[in-house]
């Protein structure tokens, strides 16, 4: 007989529930047995949550004073897009299109499919779950976070300039500096967190507005609606992009703010497994989704159906395992900042976060993501990632499992020295991705790696 969280659990040797009776069991009934093992009939209501639920309690404090979470989120990350009735099998769970091309009635007579990069049915099964989570009407998949950079500049031409928040991911300061400028395109960079520096850095050829809300890595938070309206409001055509990477469409909703663009590094929270490199871009605009559209196809750059397939399931359990990141990287943040081994925590959900109150008037809660600063040198940060036993030192960030990394020598190496000064990208500078572990035992493992970097220090 199967054991598991949904099924029947095996009985106890010997041993039949009594109805009614008070008794909790405990793992010593069963010589070996897991958790998953408990035969639930014996527990009253109050000890099955004690046992196996977080305290309700405890939750609604987490989110308390947050936007208002998004209407039917799970249940449009479950059903939108993946109705059965759009296969001939009926399958519940959509099935892998791996085929490059598509049978046609006759000359240009076609079922909506030609070739696998103008569009795909595992691709379209995304988009759609995507754009149901984005609050949007149209959404695309392309092969990258950077596809997607690539493909909406490939909008401008040559003597447009484009303002960008100048705190963002590395690898997007590294194309706009080092490539888009090298084609004409004019890249100021300007801090948005800041409307009258924004509205300072906009000129007469600024076509786009790139933001990055929080920023990688220092956290930085811009009130979306804010520079919105205030860009529109100079020039109504000039285009804003809302990079949502860190936060995904589970806790802030770009669009509903007034961005035009949405767009995501999808191998991070939206996927959220660490398996798949992808990039997604939401639009509501007719017009603005049709021009992507068709540099999607004129580019190139697509995802394929598997992994289209694998960021579709991962859409799946977005809302719960977002919560739990949150809930983690809540906990991880409050003991960084009561510790005496650390200089400063930047984590938006701590209200000792500059932009504490812009997180939560847009935000629904919080990512995993935490900045903090050791105290000491760049010896100190080393040593401090060299010990760390359960977080892997790795880039990237968003997956189940927690990673650190040194920003400085690691994802934003390619961003001038003297810039990375100016940022806050120091030597003693240190990246979490907070993952999915148990809370206690992210935490002692952050606690043993302070001790082995400052061992004469205590708490």
């Amino acid at each position: 007989m199967g054991v598991g969280p949904g099924s029947r659990a095996l009985d106890a040797p010997g041993q039949e529930p009594i109805p009614g009776e008070q008794r909790v069991l405990t793992f010593a009934d069963w010589p070996g047995a897991s958790a998953a093992m408990v035969d639930m009939r014996f527990l009253q209501r109050s000890d099955v949550e004690s046992f196996v639920m977080e305290p309700k309690k405890d939750h609604n404090d987490l989110f308390s004073g947050f936007h208002t979470v998004f209407k039917s989120f799970a249940t449009d990350a479950i059903h939108s897009g993946q109705e059965p009735e759009q296969w001939k099998s009926m399958a519940v769970v959509p099935p892998i299109s791996l085929s490059t091309t598509f049978k046609q009635n006759g000359p240009g007579n076609h079922a909506g499919y030609e070739y696998s990069r103008s569009g795909n049915p595992t691709r379209n099964v995304l988009e759609k779950a995507v754009a149901a989570l984005d609050g949007a009407k149209y959404c695309l998949a392309v092969a990258s976070g950077l596809a997607a950079t690539v493909t909406i500049t490939h909008m401008l031409k040559a003597g447009d300039g484009i303002v960008c928040m100048d705190d963002v991911y590395g690898g997007t300061n590294r194309y706009f500096q080092r490539v888009a400028s090298q084609f004409g395109l004019e890249i100021s960079f300007a801090d948005c967190t800041k409307p009258e520096l924004l509205k300072a850095a906009i000129k007469n050829n600024t076509k786009m507005v790139w933001i990055e809300t929080p920023t990688n890595p220092t956290m930085k938070v811009v009130d979306i609606r804010t520079c919105s309206e205030l860009v529109h409001g100079l020039d109504k055509d000039i285009i804003v992009v809302v990079d949502n990477t860190f936060m995904s469409a589970y806790f802030q909703r770009p669009l509903a703010l007034g961005a035009d663009i949405c767009m995501y590094s999808a191998t991070k929270y939206m996927n959220g497994h660490s398996d798949v490199v992808m990039g997604l871009l939401s639009v509501n605009d007719e017009a603005l989704y049709d021009r992507l559209k068709f540099l999607q196809n004129a580019l190139g750059g697509v995802p394929s159906p598997f992994d289209c397939f694998l960021c579709n399931r991962g859409l799946k359990t977005l809302h719960i395992r977002m919560e739990r990141h949150f809930k983690n990287a809540m906990a991880a943040a409050r003991f960084l900042e009561a510790d005496s081994r650390v200089e400063r925590v930047i984590f938006p959900g701590l209200p000792s976060h500059p932009q504490y109150a812009v997180v939560k008037k847009q935000c629904t809660g919080c990512p995993g993501m935490i900045t903090f600063y050791i105290k000491g040198k760049l010896e100190h940060a080393s040593t401090f990632l060299s010990n760390l036993k359960l977080f892997a030192v790795a880039e990237s960030l968003g997956g189940y499992e927690s990673l650190a990394e040194h920003p400085a020598i690691m994802t934003h190496a390619s961003v001038p020295e003297k810039e990375r000064a100016v940022l806050g990208i120091s030597d003693t500078l240190i990246r979490l991705s907070v993952g999915l572990e148990d809370e206690d035992d992210i935490i002692e493992d952050i606690d043993q790696a302070l001790a082995a970097a400052h061992p004469e220090k205590k708490k």
